[in-house]
């Protein structure tokens, strides 16, 4: 029986571990929820009683041994059709590291959720079938990696067992995507040969692939660096909440509450408001009811500042050293996610941290075509799944990063005004590809005032 020290031990050195958040792409019938079920039942981070459920509904089905794909697999649909359909994220921990793992589907109907999970991702897994090697949903995957500036990407070609482990096969497919991914801008690529089903380089070293002396996907994401230092960019603090609570305790209290985006916030440190352009000094920093004199991010606390300004949800307070600049011009790449099509002129909502404007979108200067990475110039609308250019002109200034800066502050979401349907996750500033030349043509005043 473990003993409470033990337990205490065991916590402490949980706690120690770096945090890995990850996603996994593929097509369908890649193997990815496989792989996923492997990772979990092979590092043993499979309750029992789970097991016990996946191994009654394979028998259910004649199977002679568990579908570890079950594990993941959790929508009645995504059982029926043996498919992933929505994001299942799974958290799991080694000896070495804390994993959050983001499964998502590999449909080419359900890309747009991929962005969801890779949106915060520090690795990507991408599965490649053996037998089909790189494929337009493969490049599809490395496409969305690669503009959300995902850090490291890894190959993993699957079903090697049923192309006999030929290390020619797996050379060939490495060699493709790698180059592939290069041209994207990927900054690191890692090939790795598995077997999902039969669990070869997955969590132990495959006795089949002699001539492949890398590590195992487990192994891989163990030991492959991941910073989390949002204190080494310049800081960002959206507010979400003003407090006045205007009590005879606090007559006079104005605190400005949210979530530290990135850096570093001192009490003493000049800062500007934005939009509005004016500035103060924090005078005090409220965190878990203390007060402090520094905090960092992600640290959700509460900024009273010197002076007495006009500030609401959705403003930013920045250093004025390093504030950024404010746009109503925002240049942007997209991920379009919704089933109507985004077309020039469109009305949409533009969410940027917790600010939420109207804006119209001016200009759709290109569409990605995956298949060479070309740019299809002025296309006039974005459908569902595909990547693009987007020039959007908003009511009210923004205070954007360039997401090659900063993940959090340079992406926002556009949303339908009629109904909130989320329409595209952009992604602000130069993307992945040389951009297209400068619009042309001019878009129409609006008559109901959407013109700014």
């Amino acid at each position: 029986m473990t003993s409470t020290t033990d337990q205490v031990g065991n916590l402490a050195d949980l706690a120690a571990t770096t945090l890995l958040r990850f996603a996994t792409a593929g097509s369908v019938d890649d193997g990815k929820s496989t792989l996923v079920g492997r990772l979990l039942h092979d590092s043993k981070s499979v309750l029992t009683d789970q097991m016990e459920a996946v191994e009654a509904v394979s028998a259910q089905r004649g199977q002679d041994a568990p579908d570890l794909a079950l594990l993941t697999d959790g929508l009645r649909a995504e059982r029926e059709q043996g498919i992933t359909i929505d994001v299942a994220y799974r958290y799991f921990a080694t000896a070495r590291r804390r994993f959050i793992l983001a499964d998502t589907p590999g449909h080419v109907q359900y890309t747009r959720n991929m962005v969801t999970g890779a949106s915060t991702a520090d690795l990507a897994v991408v599965l490649v079938d053996a037998r089909n090697g790189v494929i337009e949903q493969t490049r599809r995957h490395a496409a969305v990696a690669a503009l959300l500036r995902v850090p490291h990407v890894v190959l993993a070609v699957n079903k090697m067992d049923l192309v006999g482990y030929q290390e020619s096969v797996f050379a060939a497919i490495a060699e493709e995507f790698t180059a592939y991914a290069s041209d994207l801008g990927v900054p690191e690529i890692t090939a790795i040969p598995i077997s999902a089903l039969a669990g070869d380089n997955v969590v132990d070293a495959s006795a089949n692939m002699d001539w492949y002396g890398g590590p195992t996907v487990l192994e891989h994401l163990e030991t492959v660096p991941v910073s989390h230092d949002l204190t080494a960019c310049p800081a960002r603090f959206p507010v979400q909440y003003v407090i006045r609570p205007q009590s005879a305790e606090h007559p006079d209290y104005r605190g400005y509450a949210g979530q530290i985006a990135s850096g570093v916030l001192r009490v003493g440190e000049a800062v500007t408001v934005l939009p509005s352009g004016r500035t103060s000094v924090i005078e005090g920093i409220d965190a878990l009811g203390e007060s402090v004199d520094i905090a960092w991010a992600p640290q959700s606390v509460t900024l009273r500042l010197k002076d007495d300004i006009d500030i609401s949800r959705g403003d930013l307070i920045a250093p004025s050293a390093n504030a950024p600049a404010t746009t109503q011009d925002v240049e942007a790449t997209v991920c379009h996610v919704a089933d109507q099509p985004l077309s020039v002129g469109a009305r949409v909502l533009i969410k940027h941290t917790t600010r939420t404007v109207k804006a119209i979108v001016k200009e759709i200067p290109s569409r990605l075509t995956l298949d060479d990475l070309s740019q299809h110039p002025n296309p006039g609308q974005l459908v569902a799944n595909d990547i693009g250019r987007v020039v959007v002109r908003t009511a009210e200034p923004l205070a954007l990063d360039a997401y090659a800066d900063s993940r959090r502050t340079g992406s926002f979401l556009l949303i339908d005004p009629a109904d909130g349907t989320t329409l595209a996750a952009g992604m602000a500033g130069e993307s992945f590809v040389a951009q297209a030349g400068p619009p042309t043509g001019a878009v129409q005043a609006d008559e109901e005032g959407w013109d700014f």
